[in-house]
């Protein structure tokens, strides 16, 4: 019976070795060229809608020549617009998408440390990702205090996300997107939506596990981001070409003065 046991043991502890490095092996690798070198990334197979459309617009060739059009050192560099392909120099980007949406797939495991892909998105009720605009991760170190402010930060943006999604409080996010053209009211109702966050605790407080602690204090990210928005792939290769990028000159807008252009994009077939 023990004899049994034991094998039965061994059976399952190595099904789930195998299980897990199918699962580590088996990511997709994608080679981004730019005119500032090339990234390598590896796609996450726990966030598969957001990994099946980045494949679906990479074989569409939909990145070639768009440019990263939002820069900004010791955070990330953003790109994927398809607006930015033929844009001139100084146009203000990152208003343009496809028209649709991805579904939201926060992990707890996944999060913003250096050389995160993540996707952009625009505040909406689901925290759906923009179908074409993400982001790589640069970020900085942080100590254990920066890391509290950040987790503070985190839990804010939390009780936003919850407060809004109440039924009572419909009409006041209508309101606030019928707002969004007129400054004055739309920061009118902003303020009021944080008042109503920050006494607000029906919700389960995120708290920043201690390994991404340790990651976030060596090798850095963006904590602040964790939990709202969805990374789905990592960078593996061409950290120093994150690093170039994000010291490049920017506008007033942060997008760099001389142009930094996605040449090609391309999943790895070996």
């Amino acid at each position: 019976m023990k004899i049994r046991l034991k094998t039965g043991l061994a059976l399952v502890l190595a099904l789930l070795f195998l299980s897990y490095n199918l699962k580590s092996d088996d990511r997709k690798v994608v080679e981004m060229n730019t005119n500032y070198g090339t990234m390598v990334f590896e796609l996450y197979n726990e966030t598969p809608l957001h990994r099946d459309n980045f494949i679906k617009l990479i074989n569409d060739e939909a990145y070639d020549s768009l440019l990263f059009h939002r820069v900004i050192e010791n955070f990330m560099i953003q790109g994927g617009d398809p607006e930015s392909k033929n844009a001139k120099s100084g146009k203000l980007l990152g208003e343009g998408d496809l028209k649709y949406a991805v579904k939201a797939e926060f992990r707890p495991d996944l999060f913003h440390r250096k050389g995160a892909l993540s996707t952009a998105r625009e505040e909406t009720l689901d925290r759906v990702s923009s179908a074409m605009q993400f982001f790589v991760v640069q970020g900085k170190v942080f100590n254990d205090s920066l890391l509290d402010v950040a987790e503070t930060r985190i839990n804010k943006m939390l009780a936003r996300h919850y407060v809004l999604n109440l039924p009572e409080h419909e009409k006041l996010w209508e309101a606030l997107k019928k707002a969004e053209d007129d400054e004055k009211a739309y920061m009118i109702l902003n303020d009021s939506i944080n008042k109503l966050a920050e006494s607000f605790t029906d919700y389960t407080m995120y708290s920043i596990p201690h390994s991404h602690r340790e990651v976030y204090k060596t090798e850095g990210g963006t904590p602040h981001l964790d939990q709202n928005y969805t990374v789905f792939g990592q960078v593996i290769e061409g950290f120093d070409v994150i690093d170039s990028i994000a010291k490049v000159k920017t506008d007033t807008w942060n997008r760099p003065i001389k142009d930094v252009r996605i040449l090609s994009v391309h999943l790895r077939t070996n």
